[in-house]
């Protein structure tokens, strides 16, 4: 067994440059991406250009063959930017990257005419899939598809009929122009990710672009694939996005620290003022430092053999620090509205929209807070568990 593929230093500093040499123009179209809910078109070719929509396509489609500490990297550098077009790449390349490998080679020949192909995933709640001859007859309603107006293939979770008669767990493949999207996503925060709702009546799906998802050891589906570190992987990964938010949150505020007066006293600037100065260190601390842990995280999962075993304790303490983490990055931000003011609330003002994307991402079912503790406790102390799932 050899250890998870790394990226080489080179390629991996090459992806972060595009992906930094791309985030003004995302920076510059964030509010129209807002106002649409979904990507802008400046945004999208931006993307495209530097190569941000090859991760996770297979090699051999002419992909990008990057390591988790490298995709997290680069999703931070997008998301400095804009929060949303993040998330979204994020969401495609997880997608790809745990996906494709189940499908065959005359499947994926068809999914990836180029590299740039973009995926969306929803599963909550799983649609029908009806077998007919040569395939299933596909029927529902998938929510929080983000990326789902700009994807290319969408990744639905579908319930069909085994052989024997019982149902099944399965994948279905399905061209997003086969698809409707209703427009559900209204929200405070991402609103730029697009996450409606998908619907499909009836859509024909070929017996090999559907995959039923092996049964685990209790007997429901394992929705990991046998690879119990791919759900903390992509936690890892679209936290990323947000740890972009909170930095994105620190440039704002750090480049108005010599120009911008505390109200109502006789500073000249925020940077005279030493309680000032005292909580931009800590905002500054709290960011990178957590930011750093982020890194730490996902190194250690490259590292990880891929069929270690891997413990319910030591899966649970990933999205315990997952969960620490993002508790970082959201006091680190409320800290730098305190100093940047209620101006900060302007809808023109970048801070806010770091402050809300970062509010709702961080509420993502992978890092409920409440839930991920009252896991820890059941298989820290042995009482039972897992409550969740990754």
């Amino acid at each position: 067994m050899t250890k998870a593929t790394r990226s080489h230093p080179a390629t991996a500093e090459a992806l972060v440059a595009r992906a930094r040499a791309a985030a003004p123009v995302l920076a510059a179209h964030a509010d129209a991406t807002d106002q649409r809910g979904h990507m802008a078109p400046e945004s999208l070719e931006a993307l495209r250009e530097a190569g941000m929509f090859a991760l996770g396509t297979p090699v051999e489609f002419g992909g990008t063959d990057a390591d988790l500490v490298t995709r997290v990297r680069v999703l931070s550098e997008l998301g400095r930017a804009c929060p949303s077009s993040a998330w979204v790449v994020a969401i495609s390349s997880g997608a790809k990257s745990i996906f494709s490998k189940l499908f065959p080679e005359k499947v994926l020949a068809e999914v990836y005419p180029h590299p740039d192909v973009r995926w969306c995933i929803a599963g909550s709640p799983p649609g029908q899939a009806v077998v007919v001859p040569d395939g299933f007859k596909v029927t529902g309603r998938w929510a929080y598809a983000s990326g789902a107006e700009d994807a290319h293939w969408a990744f639905l979770v579908v319930v069909t009929t085994g052989d024997d008669g019982s149902p099944r767990v399965a994948g279905a493949l399905v061209p997003a122009s086969e698809l409707t999207v209703e427009r559900t996503w209204r929200v405070a925060g991402l609103q730029g990710t697009g996450s409606h709702t998908l619907a499909a009546d009836g859509v024909f799906v070929p017996t090999e672009r559907v995959f039923e998802f092996p049964l685990g050891p209790g007997g429901t589906p394992d929705t990991t694939l046998g690879e119990p570190l791919s759900i903390p992987s992509q936690t890892v990964a679209i936290t990323a996005t947000l740890a972009g938010a909170a930095l994105g949150a620190l440039d704002v505020v750090k480049a108005v620290v010599e120009t911008r007066r505390p109200p109502m006293t006789q500073y000249k600037n925020l940077a005279e003022s030493p309680s000032a100065r005292h909580v931009f260190a800590e905002a500054e601390h709290l960011v990178s430092s957590g930011y750093d842990r982020l890194i730490s995280l996902a190194g250690r999962l490259t590292e990880q053999l891929p069929g270690d075993d891997v413990t319910a304790v030591q899966l649970s303490r990933m999205r315990m620090e997952v969960v620490s983490i993002l508790r970082q990055f959201l006091h680190a931000v409320d800290l730098l509205l305190d100093l940047h003011g209620s101006s900060a609330f302007a809808l023109d003002n970048p801070l806010q929209r770091f402050w809300r994307d970062l509010n709702v991402g961080a509420r993502h079912a992978q890092t409920t807070p409440y839930l991920t503790i009252e896991n820890h406790g059941l298989v820290a102390t042995g009482a039972g568990g897992p409550l969740l799932v990754g």
